[in-house]
């Protein structure tokens, strides 16, 4: 099959955007087209509006749980010689949980939903595509229910609003969302000198309370510096104890704040100050972790790193290395303003490179898929269904690493597979509405290759046409 040459459209479209629609016009100004979407971008879609509050049903939870604890538990004094027996769970409390797991479960598919969604109605699908990016950066793992139900607001609420803002900004939200506290085990962090622990002590001297390094880690590792950027196990130690106070509401029944708030727990917090990457940081409470975050946000290392990922991203699997150097430079010069970031991107050669560059991950898939049907609602499409189907459920990279970013992790002769029988299935609704030999051309504007072209005038239907269409190399690859 001939080398497949795409146009500057169709790189916009696609490779930028998040799939063209049948309606759409190859812009006539490509960089001109991206940068305007800068300001038609909606931070709040109505879709992700709509989610109901997780906080609330957590909390609601908790308080239930509680109660039942409160009316089964034992004699707290039993006479001398009788052991101590933890009652079982009752079937109430196990109803409870059950129920709970549900209520989470669908709060979860309402909020994929809305995410796709939001793709499918937005006026800007490089922005929008640009938070797909970041909310798998900074990735949390749904897989217990109380992350699960965060898990739409923390894109919501952490991300939207600051994909045009500044990293550091972005950072700070992130880190005090509860479900990034809630994911990464924070919320159980203490202090080994703090009060808590020295109360915890007294009462049972052969129990000691710990301190939880991850999320200090992985903010080093995945979020800021990157791997093998210099910092030491010392730095992540000190930095896991200048976050020990930072946790979430709703956390005993005199707390009266809802459970999607982050709250500062000072008799959590290890008292004194920390040196961490040489720097030493007095700051008191909360403002210790701040700082820290304040100075990783601005570091080369981390300019590096985020450079590293933008560029894998949009210009292929090895990321050019002179890309990575203008895109650093970028970040490092402007500290972290994204815009900027995103306008030296678009300036920038490597990424409109003619050649297709990437295969589109299952979730780039569906909803180019999606798009490029000319689909506008989700309608009774249940997409977390078909993201698992497809091998990359939202919200669920099962690690702290997100979802990879290579074609080798996405082009597997099964996977493969399972993108055709979707396709099958999705053009089915579509009926004889829709012709390939039409739509295609409009999708990859003077890009379809014309062994494409000839496929498709030779399909033995409409319907098989555009299932071949939506699986041909030409769609796979942006």
């Amino acid at each position: 099959m001939p080398t497949t040459v795409l146009s500057t459209g169709a790189i916009a479209l696609n490779r930028f955007g998040l799939g063209a629609k049948p309606s759409d016009a190859a812009p006539v100004d490509p960089k001109r087209w991206l940068t305007d979407q800068f300001d038609r971008f909606d931070r709040r879609p109505p879709a992700f509006a709509a989610l109901p509050d997780a906080g609330a049903v957590v909390k609601a939870y908790r308080e239930r749980q509680q109660a039942m604890r409160q009316a089964a538990s034992f004699d707290p004094s039993p006479p001398i010689g009788t052991p101590s027996i933890k009652p079982a769970r009752s079937a109430e409390q196990i109803a409870a949980r059950r129920d709970f797991v549900q209520e989470t479960q669908g709060l979860y598919r309402q909020a994929v939903n809305a995410r796709a969604q939001s793709a499918l109605e937005t006026e800007a699908p490089f922005i929008e595509r640009m938070v797909h990016f970041w909310s798998n950066h900074f990735c949390i793992s749904a897989d217990n229910p109380q992350t699960r139900a965060f898990a739409g607001a923390f894109e919501r609420d952490a991300i939207r609003p600051h994909v045009l803002g500044r990293f550091e900004d972005m950072l700070q939200a992130v880190e005090h969302h509860p479900a990034m506290l809630i994911y990464l085990n924070q919320i159980q962090s203490i202090g080994p000198e703090s009060l808590a622990a020295q109360r915890a002590a007294r009462r049972r001297p052969g129990k000691t309370r710990g301190l939880n390094e991850n999320l200090g880690r992985e903010i080093m590792e995945l979020h800021t510096l990157g791997v093998r950027s210099g910092y030491s196990q010392t730095d992540v130690t000190e930095f896991a104890r200048a976050l020990t106070g930072w946790s979430i509401g709703a956390q005993g029944p005199q707390d009266d704040r809802g459970a999607s708030e982050f709250a500062f727990r000072p008799n959590l917090h290890e008292p004194g100050s920390r040196t961490i990457l040489g720097t030493i940081y007095p700051q008191a409470g909360e403002d210790q972790a701040r700082a820290v975050l304040d100075d990783l946000a601005r570091s080369p290392a981390t300019s590096t790193h985020i450079a590293t990922k933008l560029a894998r991203h949009f210009a292929g699997d090895a990321p050019p290395p002179a890309l990575v150097l203008r895109l650093a430079d970028s970040f490092n010069k402007h500290r972290g303003d994204l815009p900027t970031l995103y306008q030296a991107l678009i300036d920038s050669p490597e990424p409109w490179a003619p050649a297709p560059l990437k295969f589109k991950t299952p979730w780039e898939w569906a909803i180019s898929s999606l798009r490029g049907l000319g689909r506008t609602r989700i309608g009774e499409l249940q997409v977390a269904g078909v993201q698992n189907q497809l091998g990359q459920p939202v919200w669920k990279p099962g690690s702290p690493a997100g979802w990879d970013d290579t074609a080798a992790s996405w082009a597997a002769p099964d996977a493969l597979l399972r993108r055709v029988e979707f396709a099958q299935r999705l053009v089915a609704s579509v009926g004889d509405t829709l012709d390939a030999r039409t739509i295609g051309p409009k999708l990859m504007p003077a890009s379809l290759n014309p062994a494409t072209a000839e496929q498709l005038s030779r399909a033995e239907s409409p319907g098989s046409a555009l299932a071949l269409l939506l699986v041909s190399p030409d769609f796979l690859r942006r």
